[in-house]
């Protein structure tokens, strides 16, 4: 996976749905991202994961507009786990296509990440909510990916499917999302 061009497509989007028309610090994005991260976890109490099975069946019966793309992911992926596990990914991208980092400079799969196999799920988004917040510079972005990235492997979660599903779904949302400031 090209992380540079999933970045750039991430940050487009943000741009385009007026999502930096005004200047924010490291520290707001990486707020969003522990309020996706937190989304998880309440996803996860509730027993909402994505029905992924149901969505591709449905989306490969035919030709499917965007519309219907739009109504199989609110049925099936929307708001789930997994969904907001991409949240957070897409705005870690969103921030280092704002800030011009090159993603795939970094060795993700040389690199050490947490054991997170013996972990809760809360546990889990407790620890990768402590990378966020500990000392934030450049190379805690990369970091961060890769712990939800290595999170992702360790439940059998295809992360950068969702990836991909939900930056189809942010593209075709209405600017700021109808409503939003933030």
């Amino acid at each position: 996976m090209n992380l540079n061009e999933l970045r750039d497509k991430a940050y487009q989007c943000a741009v385009k749905h007026g999502w930096h028309e005004e200047e924010y610090s490291n520290e707001h994005f990486l707020c969003l991202v522990i309020s996706e991260l937190m989304e998880a976890v309440e996803a996860d109490r509730k027993g909402k994961h994505a029905n992924r099975v149901n969505f591709e069946y449905y989306m490969k019966q035919r030709k499917r507009d965007d519309e219907e793309f739009m109504y199989a992911f609110k049925h099936g992926i929307k708001d789930s786990v997994e969904d907001e596990l991409a949240d957070a990914c897409i705005r870690l991208l969103d921030l280092a296509g704002l800030r011009g980092y090159d993603l795939d400079s970094f060795d993700y799969e040389g690199s050490d990440t947490e054991d997170y196999s013996d972990m809760t799920f809360t546990e889990s988004m407790f620890r990768i909510c402590v990378y966020v917040t500990d000392n934030f510079y450049r190379d805690e972005l990369y970091i961060l990916l890769n712990e939800i990235f290595a999170f992702c492997r360790d439940r059998n979660i295809d992360i950068f499917w969702h990836i991909k599903q939900k930056m189809k779904y942010n593209e075709l949302r209405p600017y700021k999302h109808g409503d939003k400031s933030y």
